[in-house]
């Protein structure tokens, strides 16, 4: 199975090959699967269950919430659906393949090839230009400069800043930047869009056009998985799962949870 994450391949050979394979037996399969997820750190002589038990079906194509307030367990359920951390027990599927049986190095090429983050921080390099940074997922890919440099600007241009190419981060505002690392998050052509309280920099103004974007990449087809501590931010989802002390509490609508 390991052929599948190995060469240069983009998303699409990456899902061929796990299907030839046998991986993946049909576009049903949920994109995500954790089950019976466990995450157990050490405290001194203390045992901190950050997730307990959990079970999750994501299906391509859905715009999920994960909520919870600071301690509840979320970031380190993001870490795991992000590849950045693998969980004590319990099985996490992605697109059919088993995270659990593979390297810190295949772990890392998941991470570049099929998952596009988002961070509260934009992570961008203050040194190079604002193409420079959306094309650095596709210098980890291998790709040629090129294509590499027309991929990034069409995703520029996507979230409206294609005369921003060649400024420098901290030349744009908060909101700019956001839409920067969106960008930079599509290039990649990822499964998996994974956004980490995307909006907790911004004024609620720049906020409500980040979400925007965010949702429009929803319906364009794109599988997004919003962090947040804020349910108000989580009502803009489609879907909502709700973790209190590592475990699941609520998994439902929007409409579902409003009611709550």
């Amino acid at each position: 199975m390991n052929e599948a994450f190995t060469g240069k391949n983009n998303t699409d050979e990456v899902i061929k090959a796990a299907k030839n394979a046998g991986a993946i037996k049909d576009m049903d399969t949920p994109l995500i699967r954790l089950v019976d997820i466990h995450k157990t750190y050490k405290m001194g002589d203390e045992e901190v269950h950050a997730n307990d038990g959990i079970t999750l079906d994501i299906a391509r194509g859905e715009f999920v919430a994960i909520v919870g307030k600071s301690g509840s367990g979320k970031s380190t359920l993001m870490n795991i659906i992000g590849a950045l951390d693998v969980p004590t027990s319990g099985s996490y599927i992605l697109n059919g393949i088993d995270t659990g049986r593979m390297s810190d190095d295949k772990l890392a090429e998941v991470r570049n090839k099929m998952i596009g983050f988002v961070f509260q921080q934009y992570n961008l390099l203050p040194k190079l230009s604002v193409l420079e940074n959306v094309e650095l997922p596709l210098m980890y890919q291998g790709v040629k400069e090129k294509e590499r440099r027309g991929r990034a600007l069409e995703q520029l241009q996507k979230v409206g800043l294609g005369d921003k190419a060649n400024n420098l981060p901290k030349q744009l505002s908060g909101g700019q930047q956001q839409r920067v690392s969106i960008a930079r998050a599509l290039v990649g052509r990822p499964s998996l869009i994974l956004a980490d309280e995307p909006t907790g920099a911004l004024d609620s103004k720049t906020s409500k056009e980040v979400l925007g974007f965010i949702k429009q990449l929803n319906a364009e087809g794109n599988t997004v998985i919003m962090i947040t501590h804020d349910p108000s931010i989580a009502m803009n989802a489609k879907r909502i799962v709700n973790i209190i002390d590592g475990k699941v509490t609520f998994d439902g609508s929007t409409e579902e949870y409003a009611e709550l």
